[in-house]
């Protein structure tokens, strides 16, 4: 049978960290093993599912790059088709009407607990044989619940935590359709999986106890039951469970604060799963080493610190004109302008080295681009007596000089030796007067990159 995975989040916000994972998991599995990788959005949560909400996830499967090949589905699209399947078990027995009120279903519980019982519905309204069912009460409407086996278990194999065993026994009479007629989440799942013949169902962990309702669901309606992969949660750095707290709430802040997209799906990838000891893989890579037994059973642990380093790294082996879109786009929103006079691949070239995130990039190509304005006890600092005479011979010779690297290097040797000074007290007071700062990449280069009238221009303001 060929491979059938899906995503299914709901939209009731951003695809977010965990999110992104899971979808990740399962489009490299169907990648792996030339299946097919399905898009469902379960948006039957009225009240907290929102177009914006999809729009984001949307967006957010986009730049990470991970294309679908069928959907995206959406449940409140196919309501008829829940409906009609309700019928199909009602009429055979396998659902039934509850016209127990909640009002009876709390004090049921409470009676429960005061017992010391597990609170649970006691089954009032199951049908049995021989037995007598409550007159039906004109003035309540009634839910739907799934007529749970009351022997045996529901049991699978995960595929990434092993054996997994529920006590039918355990487990009530779930709810499948509101005193309105809307299905729930457990049965919508339960339907979309069959009918769009999921083999696998990869998903977080927060979902095993959902599995064994869905498995004597799927049973009840005489399906072959997909395989199931439970992947372990995320923490934040602190242990506790991934939150807002612990940093960006979309993955689309990701792409916001500079991060590549080929860097977070690295990233999330080595996030619970590994190929030996590889720190840094393609995303070809990825799909040919992918496998769920490689999964960790324990929970993965967010380190910002290590996204950083390994956003650092892409960012060293991208293309520079694709860089200089996003940096031309992140100054344009500050006001800032990239003229043609200074080649911004270039600044690029020099700066992407040293820069953990595009927006690190961008400060730092934004000097060449705008007036710099270092403070008054940096440039008390640096441009000190036993230096400007050093500083103001350099720039009448920068006036002459060659205008390239190698030459403006020879002459800035020359006025040292001249004036017996080390390097760094003159090429840090040049920094400051050009860039606003202290430390840059060499100094010449630096240099090199401003036209010729910039940099007298800039030296000239404070000498």
């Amino acid at each position: 049978m060929m491979t059938r995975t899906r995503f299914a989040p709901s939209p009731t916000g951003y695809l977010h960290i965990g999110g992104a994972r899971t979808a990740l998991f399962s489009w490299a599995y169907a990648r792996k093993l030339g299946g097919t990788f399905i898009l469902r959005i379960e948006d039957t949560d009225l009240e907290r599912s929102s177009e914006a909400s999809v729009q984001a996830i949307l967006d957010g499967m986009s730049w990470l790059n991970l294309g679908y090949d069928e959907g995206p589905f959406y449940q409140m699209q196919r309501m008829e088709r829940y409906k009609a399947v309700l019928q199909e078990m009602l009429a055979a027995g396998t659902a039934y009407y509850c016209y127990t009120t909640p009002a009876e279903l709390e004090a049921m519980r409470e009676a429960q607990r005061a017992k010391g019982e597990k609170p649970r519905y006691d089954g009032t309204w199951r049908p049995e044989q021989g037995k007598t069912l409550p007159s039906i009460p004109s003035e309540v409407k009634p839910v739907v619940r799934f007529k749970n086996p009351t022997f045996g278990v529901a049991a699978w194999d995960d595929m990434v935590k092993g054996k997994i065993v529920f006590e039918n026994s355990e487990l009530d009479d779930l709810i499948i359709a509101r005193t309105d007629g809307t299905p729930t989440y457990n049965f919508c799942v339960v339907i979309d999986d069959l009918d769009m013949g999921i083999t696998q169902v990869i998903r977080g962990d927060d979902h095993v106890n959902n599995t064994p309702r869905q498995i004597n669901i799927l049973k009840a309606l005489g399906a072959t039951l997909p395989r199931y992969a439970h992947v372990p949660m995320i923490l934040g750095s602190d242990g506790e469970r991934l939150s807002k707290r612990h940093g960006a709430v979309s993955v689309m802040q990701y792409e916001e604060e500079g991060f590549l997209p080929e860097a977070l799906i690295n990233y999330l990838a080595r996030l619970g799963w590994s190929h030996g000891d590889e720190e840094i893989f393609s995303i070809e890579q990825l799909v040919e080493w992918f496998d769920l037994e490689h999964i960790s059973k324990s929970a993965a642990q967010f380190n910002p610190e290590k996204l950083r380093w390994v956003n650092q790294h892409y960012i060293k082996q991208a293309d520079n004109a694709r860089l200089a879109l996003w940096v031309t786009k992140n100054l344009a929103a500050r006001g800032i302008v990239v003229n043609d006079s200074i080649p911004l691949t270039s600044v690029i070239e020099l700066y992407k080295g040293r820069t953990a995130t595009l927006v690190e990039l961008a400060n730092e190509a934004a000097v060449f681009y705008s007036e710099v304005s270092p403070s008054d006890e940096l440039l008390q600092a640096q441009l000190t007596a036993d230096v400007l005479p050093a500083l103001q011979e350099l720039a009448q010779r920068f006036a002459d000089v060659a205008w390239e690297a190698a030459a403006i290097a020879a002459t800035i040797k020359e006025v040292l030796a001249q004036h017996t000074l080390k390097m760094p007290k003159v090429a840090m007071p040049l920094r400051v007067m050009l860039v606003g700062q202290t430390h840059t990449p060499s100094v010449d280069a630096v240099v090199a990159l401003f036209p010729r009238a910039v940099v007298l221009q800039r030296m000239k303001k404070y000498l």
